[in-house]
């Protein structure tokens, strides 16, 4: 690995999480460097790139198109990841794309393939599996301080979004199923460290916009383990899950949106004693893309296999739409 070379990153939408917490990220970045900005408009690319100091700006093409970016940054709309994707591929740039990567298992499959053929790298933006918190939750697992793990509950609910919000509109591929519930369920197979046997899923639909605004799944794992999923918008903030195993539970404060400067506690019970672990702040979004970074300058000596694990993803969150849309139990088998 070159440890002085920085991997630079153009990116594709000007969103507002690009703007909160991407671009400050990559800013901050050790192996990244923010070279390029992209927006359908170029006002708004200049307005966006002078924010952040950047010189470099232009359209989604003209990113794509200039030989000086390594990887791109793509925070667009749900329906538009997998177009994008393809295409930066193509252009011989590395993709680090927002969750949810892919709206349909044939979609991520799309767009693995394009960038094996460009052989360039394709990662899922789930920054929250880079906070330190997880890791510490993992290492309880492994010492075997929970016992045998059994049973995981996630949840991640928060207010209803603003009206004009993307994640109000069905045909960007909006909804609390995609937005909200892909980060618990994320984190199941983290933690179970397996892929689930089978999902139940139940999402309910405003009749209005056709959104769903709430999410109910039940996922079963190999060996009888279960994980129980929901989200909901127009809810009390929630970003937690817990974990039941024979010997005790673990349970989170919170989960998955954790601002930089926030340290967040981790609740370990066992018996009647209940043993807080405190975490410090850390900014799980300058950690994945410095992990990401490293991996790309490994070339062939990376030991992450970012693909697979966005196929792998993608293809839960597809069974889980035939459920509900199907009204039955889906088994991840009859996805090939």
């Amino acid at each position: 690995m070159d440890a002085k070379k920085k991997i630079r990153f153009g990116i594709i939408g000007c969103s507002r999480i690009a703007k909160k917490a991407a671009m400050p990220a990559l800013l901050d970045s050790e192996f990244a460097e923010l070279a390029m900005v992209g927006s359908r408009s170029k006002d708004d690319a200049r307005a966006c790139a002078a924010q952040f100091g950047c010189d470099a700006y232009g359209t989604y093409d003209e990113v794509l198109k200039n030989k000086n970016i390594d990887a791109v940054y793509i925070s667009l709309p749900n329906s538009l990841h997998e177009e994008w994707t393809v295409r930066a591929a193509e252009a011989g740039k590395h993709v680090w794309c927002e969750k949810p990567a892919a709206l349909t298992y044939t979609s991520a499959q799309k767009m693995v393939a394009a960038c094996k053929r460009s052989g360039v790298r394709l990662m899922e933006g789930f920054m929250f599996l880079s906070h330190p918190q997880h890791a510490r939750v993992r290492n309880l697992i492994q010492e075997k301080v929970l016992g045998e793990l059994l049973v995981f509950k996630g949840c991640f609910a928060f207010p209803m979004p603003d009206e004009g919000n993307i994640r109000l509109n069905a045909n960007l591929g909006g909804g609390s199923y995609n937005d909200a519930a892909t980060y618990p369920l994320r984190a199941s197979r983290m933690i179970f460290n397996e892929e689930p046997v089978s999902i139940v899923c139940n999402l309910t639909l405003n009749p209005t916009t056709g959104v769903d605004v709430k999410a109910d799944m039940l996922l079963m794992y190999p060996g009888g383990r279960s994980a129980f999923i929901s989200s909901a918008f127009d809810a009390y903030f929630q970003s937690t899950y817990s974990i039941l195993g024979s010997r005790a539970l673990v349970r989170m404060e919170r989960a998955y949106a954790v601002p930089k400067d926030r340290g967040v506690r981790i609740f370990l019970e066992s018996g009647d004693k209940v043993k807080e672990i405190p975490i410090e702040p850390a900014d799980h979004f300058v950690l994945m893309i410095d992990e990401f970074c490293r991996e790309i300058l490994s070339g062939n000596s990376s030991t992450r296999n970012y693909e697979e694990e966005l196929l792998s993803h993608a293809r839960v969150l597809h069974a889980g739409r035939i459920s509900s849309e199907e009204g039955r139990i889906v088994r991840l088998g009859e996805l090939t």
